[in-house]
């Protein structure tokens, strides 16, 4: 029998602050920088088929409303109260865990002697061994490199931690003391949220609290079809890449059709490109993934506030990822790097939607999450390791609205790294942490700008790890009208005789004394620049974020002793044409998409991911590498003559054939 409406808006709000309180109570006992600052964890509460009916909105990563615990639960058999759950393996907890140092807890919550309910806290660890310190390189090829696998595994039986489990955790990481305060974090959270829950019981009844979980699911699914089926009905696909794998120059595609009708959304992600022989893959297992679904989140909370947040908001999703594709690998595909993955489905979700909604969806965001992490040497012939920065760029314009400057909570909420902590805790000078002016893309609504982080290294035989580095060569994407935002720069000793400009990164090693620079992409612009007010511009110029020859370049807005030559920005902008381009990806995109037609593309890639295992990759790449043979050798990044580009397409074409 279902809850009356205010009993249900009273215990919704009392079980999602309950899942708040782990929250807190994990961040303020945590031990690391990347749990008591950056904040990359989660709590929440599920109910008996193991997912999550009450999630927190305020605090720590908020994207993973989708996550399933069934499968961990049902890989340990019985439960008795006081154990606990432990796993990390995105494998065999089949998508609970996505890479390795997220370690996931999960305790059952028993009430008269039967569960009633599951308390669930993940938290991403300094270390769990590996190939590379933090654990996570891009260019590890297949999972047993990444770390240590832990199955699901009770890591405490009755109340008390198993010291075998203990003893594997601790021998098998560079940061065994630091991954234990924050194990202990955890079972704090764990712990706080039983005792929240137990008092909600006592205060309403366990069958009462039981029907909560069931009523706000369902009322969740209802909201989200109501504003599903506000979207035009119809199919609408899109495109994106990123740069590369991390080994090869080869560009990786995910492509999307993204059909509405009858209050659901189907999303098939069939023509994405195969898994990839790196660590960007997506182990989403084909079910609706967090990984997978996040911009669906973002649309329904936008278009309905009052949604409650809990998996019923993916109620009306249907998903098809094929076996073997970049978003839904066969093991041991390496995983470390899978966010990378994410952000670039969340832009084509957001490309897609954007077709349907066009003054609703933003422009592209800055594409990119980077932790930068240091590893340097702690006097005992080891290491210690900390993400310094959870680096981000600007968040897309809209609509009516300019793009959200050095913040982008578009797969997370995480947050900055105060300076002065960070220079407390490592050998580390910040020299600079700001906005990136110029950077975010222009337009009617200008594009979130990116960020810089300068540092200067004060310990030798120091490395530098910057993971997840996107947006290097394809820029993010403006939006009806709006031009694309700038491209990211990694240099090593900025403004010096020995100044290096480099792309993606592994290990980086570094002297004491050199600097190094991380300047993270702008967002894409939204609606034509010419329209733009010349007095918000001035704005910009003088708040830090255009710079007056950005303001001229971009606007036409002439900016003479930090106002507007009225004058000037009219005779300049009779000469800027409107754009009615209606996703500007850049040159390079453009010059990408003239040879790899988005059609053939998909068809190719139907071809390569039916292949077996073994000879997918090999094939993608011989035949992308010989359709850009006779091309330039920096191709995209410039041009290739129209005779060029005809022969690449027929090559394209003949392999496609010959599949």
């Amino acid at each position: 029998m279902k809850l009356d409406s205010v009993t249900l808006a009273i215990l919704g709000n009392k079980l999602a602050a309950v899942s708040e309180e782990m929250c807190l109570t994990l961040q303020r006992t945590g031990r690391t920088l990347y749990v008591k600052e950056t904040a990359d964890f989660a709590c929440a509460l599920a109910g008996l088929d193991g997912r999550f009916f009450a999630y927190p909105r305020s605090i720590g990563v908020s994207g993973f409303v989708g996550l399933e615990c069934a499968p961990a639960i049902a890989a340990v058999g019985p439960l008795e109260p006081g154990d606990v759950i432990l796993t990390n393996d995105p494998y065999r907890s089949e998508g609970l865990a996505t890479h390795l140092p997220d370690l996931h807890m999960i305790e059952p919550y028993f009430h008269d002697g039967r569960i009633v309910a599951y308390g669930w806290c993940f938290v991403h660890c300094s270390d769990v061994g590996g190939r590379v310190p933090s654990s996570i390189s891009p260019t590890n090829t297949e999972i047993f490199q990444e770390g240590l696998r832990i199955p699901p595994v009770k890591l405490m039986k009755r109340g008390e931690m198993n010291p075998d489990v203990k003893l594997f955790l601790d021998a098998n990481s560079r940061t065994p003391d630091a991954n234990m305060g924050d194990i202990r974090a955890m079972l704090a959270a764990l712990t706080a949220g039983r005792r929240r829950l137990e008092q909600t019981i006592g205060q309403h009844g366990a069958e009462t609290v039981s029907q909560a979980a069931e009523d706000l699911v369902s009322y969740a699914a209802e909201k989200a079809r109501a504003v599903i089926d506000r979207v035009p009905a119809g199919t609408y696909a899109f495109s994106d890449y990123l740069d590369d794998d991390a080994v090869t120059k080869l560009p990786v595609r995910l492509s999307l059709a993204a059909t509405f009708g009858n209050g659901e959304v189907h999303l098939d992600f069939t023509g994405t490109d195969p898994q990839v022989a790196t660590a960007m893959n997506i182990p989403s297992r084909g079910r609706p993934h967090a990984w997978l679904t996040l911009r669906v989140l973002a649309l329904v909370s936008t278009l309905d506030p009052t949604a409650p947040l809990n998996v019923g908001l993916l109620g009306p999703v249907r998903i098809t990822a094929p076996e073997g594709s970049l978003v839904n690998p066969q093991e041991p595909a390496a995983t470390g790097v899978r966010h990378a993955a994410a952000i670039r489905v969340n832009d084509v979700l957001n490309g897609a939607f954007g077709k349907a909604l066009p003054h609703v969806m933003p422009a592209a965001s800055s594409g990119s999450v980077i932790p930068v992490v240091m590893a340097e040497p702690d006097g005992q012939g080891g290491k210690r390791v900390q993400v310094i920065e959870p680096m981000i760029g600007g968040t897309g314009a809209r609509s009516g609205s300019d793009g959200v400057d050095g913040r982008d909570s578009g797969i997370s909420n995480l947050s900055n790294n105060p300076v002065e902590t960070v220079e407390a805790e490592m050998a580390v000078e910040i020299l600079r942490y700001g906005l990136r002016p110029d950077s975010g893309g222009v337009g009617q609504w200008r594009g979130g700008c990116g960020m810089e982080l300068t540092f200067r290294v004060l310990a030798g035989g120091t490395n530098v790890l910057g993971r997840g580095m996107e947006r290097l060569l394809f820029r993010p994407w403006g939006s009806n009208g709006g031009g694309p935002g700038m491209p990211a720069q990694l240099i090593v000793n900025k403004g010096r005789a020995d100044e290096r400009h480099l792309g993606k990164i592994d290990i980086l090693e570094v002297n004491a004394g050199d600097t190094v620079t991380f300047l993270t992409p702008g967002a894409g612009g939204w609606g034509p620049a010419s329209l733009r007010d010349p007095q918000a511009v001035a704005g910009d110029v003088r708040n830090g974020f255009v710079t007056a020859e950005g303001a001229r370049a971009g606007y036409g807005v002439v900016i003479a002793h930090g106002e507007v030559d009225e004058a000037a920005t009219a005779g300049l902008r009779k000469t800027f044409a409107v754009s009615n381009n209606p996703n500007d990806q850049g040159p390079e995109r453009e010059r990408w998409n003239s040879v790899f037609d988005g059609d053939v593309m998909d068809q190719l890639n139907q071809k390569l991911v039916a292949l077996p295992a073994a000879s997918r990759q090999r094939r993608r790449r011989d035949i992308l590498e010989r359709v850009l043979a006779g091309l330039p050798q920096n191709f995209p990044r410039v041009d290739a003559d129209h005779g060029a580009i005809q022969i690449a397409r027929q090559q394209l074409e003949a392999a496609l054939s010959d599949l």
